[in-house]
């Protein structure tokens, strides 16, 4: 008789779960701090909307007309990067940065108004935009993409597959955004410094090394002095920084308005029909200037309150960044966190008279429609991404480990508050 065999059952190997790829609910309390933002903008470019209109002998509905328009365009720009696959925004990356490219050099031929010597517009009869917004969402996409497959075949710190070619491109845009006006450049350092900031927060986020990053700042600080101290005009504006109240009536003209402007708002603000400086006293009051106009308006309370919209903005990204399923989203979302702060930061600031005067728009508060438009796509990219957010992912389940937990979000081993790295396979 054959001895009966008892069949032993195989244990059962652990398994990796990931939720990469798992949709949910999105952040909706972004687009409210965006819409908020939007309301803001418009609320003020209504309401000084006859002072700009009687400077510039159009209609009084011109500017409010103008900002709608700019508004419905985003909203078409927000829907499609929002629905449209990052993978497809990945792809196009490449295309769009040399279109990019491409439209900064037609602006640079294009004839230029005498009171902005600047080559920054594209016009085409009564359409026009400017080229450098384009650059900034171009290189947003190019740059995420680039560092998302350097950071998959390990080579993120290697000199000619990775930095060579970001100093080559970093070069290139420096010298056709902020170069001189001598040289028809767009001479725009401060659109140069928000796009330096951009790239620079994803250098850090793709885990360069930081004595890499340190060397790249000392280099790029000592750039900055060569470019401002050989124009004159901008040793003009640094020294008016320096002492505002010396040259109130030609150099330092904006920078005293906007700070009178600021100040005339005292805690409570003026009220929407009672400003002043828009009467042709501050430049740009739509656009650079716009904060000034908001703080005399509303005063302290009411500036105090649109920087905490900022911030829950800023907040909102950080956090879509902590929980972003792979590299390429989440480098996308730190991109985009960089390129708002930095610039909020850079308008405020100077307005403020913390900061010389740069010349660039407070993110979907600011009258201009190129603005307004290639924010709300890069929000739209985002909004996409917290679609597939997460707080953790179980790495392996077996019968001794129930649900063991990690936390680790990034390759290079640095730690993010409540995150994740989906994609087990890349870890370090």
């Amino acid at each position: 008789m054959r001895p009966q065999t008892t069949r032993r059952r195989a244990r059962p190997q652990p398994t990796v779960k990931t939720t990469l790829g798992r949709k949910h609910r999105p952040d909706y309390f972004l687009l409210v701090i965006c819409a908020a933002l939007l309301a803001i903008g418009l609320v003020v470019v209504f309401a000084i909307s006859p002072a700009l209109s009687q400077a510039a002998k159009v209609s009084s509905s011109y500017f409010v007309s103008r900002q709608l328009l700019a508004i419905g365009l985003a909203i078409i720009a927000f829907i499609a990067t929002a629905q449209i696959p990052l993978r497809v925004w990945k792809g196009l990356a490449i295309p769009m940065l040399l279109f990019a490219g491409f439209a900064t050099i037609v602006a640079l031929l294009m004839p230029v108004n005498p009171a902005y010597p600047a080559h920054r517009w594209v016009r085409l009869g009564s359409f026009s935009f400017q080229s450098v917004e384009l650059v900034k969402f171009a290189a947003l996409l190019a740059v995420a993409g680039f560092f998302a497959s350097r950071i998959d075949d390990d080579s993120i710190n290697d000199w000619q597959k990775t930095i060579k070619p970001l100093l080559l491109g970093v070069l290139i845009a420096g010298v056709l955004i902020a170069g001189p006006q001598k040289l028809h450049a767009q001479s725009d350092l401060g659109s140069m410094a928000v796009l330096i900031a951009l790239v620079g927060a994803m250098c850090f986020v793709a885990g360069f090394q930081m004595k890499r990053i340190l060397l790249g700042a000392a280099v790029l600080a000592i750039l900055v002095v060569m470019v401002i101290l050989p124009s004159a005009y901008r040793r003009e504006r640094l020294a008016t920084f320096v002492h505002p109240e010396s040259n109130c009536q030609d150099a330092g003209y904006q920078a005293c308005q906007a700070l009178i402007a600021v100040g005339s708002g005292g805690m409570a603000g003026l009220g929407l029909g009672r400003s002043v400086q828009a009467y042709g006293y501050l430049p740009e009051a739509a656009n650079d200037s716009i904060f000034a106009i908001y703080a005399e308006k509303f005063g302290f309370i009411g500036s105090v309150m649109l920087l905490g919209l900022l911030a829950a903005l800023f907040s909102r990204l950080k956090t879509i960044a902590e929980r972003a399923p792979d590299n390429f989203s989440r480098l996308l979302t730190c991109g985009v966190l960089a390129w708002l702060s930095v610039q909020s930061i850079i308008n405020i600031g100077a307005m403020l008279g913390l900061l010389p005067l740069k010349g660039i728009t407070l993110p979907l508060v600011s009258y201009g429609g190129t603005s307004v438009v290639f924010v709300a796509a890069a929000i739209g990219l985002v909004f996409q991404v917290s679609k597939y957010t997460s707080f953790s992912a179980p790495l392996a389940v077996d019968n001794q480990e129930q649900g063991r937990q990690s936390n680790d979000n990034r390759h290079d081993g640095r730690r993010l508050r409540g995150a994740y790295h989906p994609d087990l396979s890349g870890r370090r």
